[in-house]
């Protein structure tokens, strides 16, 4: 298959992409296997999974005021998952089923999962969000793997805990060099996208980190960001 990528160059005078390297001829290339990890909420979908079932509970506005403090950075994640968490204790599980039906792929995430495939390379995702809403929906997506939280569920309503691990963003960075052990893949290959605190460590741990409509402590921390809500725009990253 032939990708046609347009300059770089070019996307950097449309502000589409900021590149923060003096030599990005050091990205991953697409002429040796890679590997990209992708977050899922606000990144590789349009939704904060939580904040949607926050809504459904009738908690949304204040569920989704910890979701932005956890996100820039302002409180910690592990203690704002498990706050959040039991503030949907008694939901019934159906609405998880529910919401699971009516997120949508981010512009461009189909196009950029398929070209990597193409070109020999593994696609993970990583989500501080739940595994019961994934499961079904990513498969769809050929993700390759994944890991995301898991809610505690007793008779078919949420108990309003998250079972342990939690994937927060030390988790989210050690899945990223377990896969690429795995694999046999350099870690220069890997390509990590994210939007927030929580995916930090990953874009920093992998060869290309790309910060995605992101808040602006973990803009600061990667090598290249994208403002412009298009996943397939990291291909033009790539080499």
């Amino acid at each position: 298959m032939t990708y046609n990528m347009t300059k770089v160059s070019d996307l950097k005078t449309q502000n589409l992409i900021n590149i923060h390297s003096n030599n990005p001829s050091n990205n991953p290339s697409l002429k040796k296997p890679g590997l990209l990890v992708l977050d899922v909420d606000a990144t590789l979908i349009e939704e904060e999974v939580i904040d949607l079932l926050g809504d459904i509970a009738g908690v949304g506005c204040d569920l989704a005021y910890i979701t932005s403090r956890a996100m820039q950075g302002k409180m910690d994640f592990n203690t704002s998952l498990k706050l959040r968490v039991s503030m949907l204790k008694g939901l019934d599980y159906s609405c998880v089923k529910q919401v699971a039906q009516n997120i949508h792929v981010t512009n461009g995430a189909k196009k950029l999962i398929s070209t990597l495939h193409s070109f020999g390379w593994k696609v993970g995702a990583v989500s501080g969000g739940f595994k019961q809403v994934l499961d079904d929906f990513l498969p769809k997506l050929n993700i390759d793997f994944w890991v995301a939280n898991n809610l505690e569920v007793v008779d078919s309503k949420l108990s309003g805990k998250v079972i342990d691990p939690i994937v927060n963003r030390q988790y989210k960075a050690k899945a990223l060099t377990n896969w690429a052990s795995k694999n046999n893949i350099d870690i220069a290959q890997s390509v990590a996208i994210g939007d927030g605190a929580n995916d930090i460590d990953m874009i920093k741990t992998a060869g290309l980190g790309v910060a995605f409509c992101a808040k602006q402590l973990l803009k600061s921390q990667a090598k290249a960001s994208i403002d412009t809500r298009d996943l397939s725009l990291v291909l033009d990253l790539l080499s």
